[in-house]
């Protein structure tokens, strides 16, 4: 389950023994995550692709690359020990994570080693941040609690809000953003759906069926993916102009996707079912598993091998 998702884990700091034995608050912020040998048991949050390489997120600041499929892991060295949520690549080398705290970490040597961008303190908001989208290694997005959303056209030297950009006057919670053909989308709160209109610059509200939390986006080029609580999936196939619901027999909230190499859309929740579509979402088939994994993030690790992120670290899931 991924904890922007159901609730705003907000990381105060850890409480150390001080002087004379009084408690000292050290901030999360200037407290690199700690080395440990179970960071790949600890909750992780979400994986991406760098190149050949895996890369995972979580809590404390951990994050985690493998080489092998997920086979073994390797932690890398980050500056913080905030919550960390969600991360892109762009490139093999270069990616971006974001989370708790108003963080975001760049790394340009695949993984490895990471460096602080922005974080919340204290001209910036310090409100979590959910979600972050490169459609190449310059120009990225980052977006977050109540509203909260940023741009960069520079690789991450300079952050801009763009609140005066999107159409949510409620300052709804948005909870991802993805590049979908020649399209940027983002989805949040309150069934908010939004679509970046590049002749103005502004992003958008698209009209859809459904009133609830969506959390994430999915798409091949031929359809479009958004998914939320209670199972919902809509589904477009007109670059958003319009949408209908797709059935899927599923009644916990669907938290993490995912498009394998041939075009399969693959849905999973957050009690670990995990569904696929063949027919470019039109409709979706629960998979039998041997072991339901509760799902934070997927990613295919090769054919027939799911990665799976969740509250005990990563695991393999075979796909059927």
């Amino acid at each position: 389950m991924k904890v922007s998702h159901i609730g705003l884990l907000l990381v105060a700091g850890a409480a150390l023994a001080g002087p004379g034995g009084a408690a000292a608050v050290r901030d999360v912020l200037d407290t690199p995550a700690q080395a440990t040998r179970l960071a790949d048991r600890a909750p992780l949050l979400a994986l991406a692709a760098a190149g050949a390489r895996t890369v995972a997120v979580g809590q404390r600041g951990h994050i985690l690359t493998s080489g092998d499929g997920g086979r073994s892991w390797q932690q890398a060295k980050v500056p913080v020990s905030s919550d960390l949520v969600a991360l892109h690549f762009p490139t093999p080398r270069k990616g971006w994570a974001v989370g708790h705290d108003g963080v975001i970490l760049h790394s340009a040597d695949g993984g490895d080693n990471w460096a602080r961008q922005r974080d919340g303190r204290p001209d910036a908001a310090d409100v979590p941040l959910l979600d972050v989208w490169f459609q190449d290694e310059r120009v990225g997005y980052a977006v977050g609690a109540f509203g909260l959303a940023l741009r960069t056209e520079d690789g991450g030297a300079r952050w801009t809000s763009l609140k005066d950009s999107i159409a949510n006057p409620k300052g709804l919670h948005l909870y991802a953003v993805r590049g979908i053909g020649s399209d940027v989308f983002m989805v949040g709160e309150q069934g908010l759906l939004l679509r970046l209109d590049r002749a103005s610059g502004q992003f958008q509200a698209v009209p859809q069926p459904y009133q609830g939390t969506l959390f994430g986006i999915a798409g091949n080029g031929r359809a479009l993916i958004v998914h939320g609580l209670r199972g919902t999936v809509l589904r477009s196939t007109d670059g958003g102009e319009t949408w209908r619901a797709v059935t899927t027999g599923v009644a916990a909230s669907i938290t993490a996707s995912t498009v394998d190499p041939g075009g399969r859309i693959l849905l999973a929740s957050q009690s670990g079912q995990l569904l696929a579509s063949r027919d470019d979402g039109a409709s979706f088939q629960v998979l039998p598993l041997a072991r339901p994994v509760p799902a934070a993030g997927i990613l295919l690790a090769a054919p027939g091998q799911l990665l799976v992120a969740g509250p005990r670290g990563v695991q393999t899931q075979a796909l059927p």
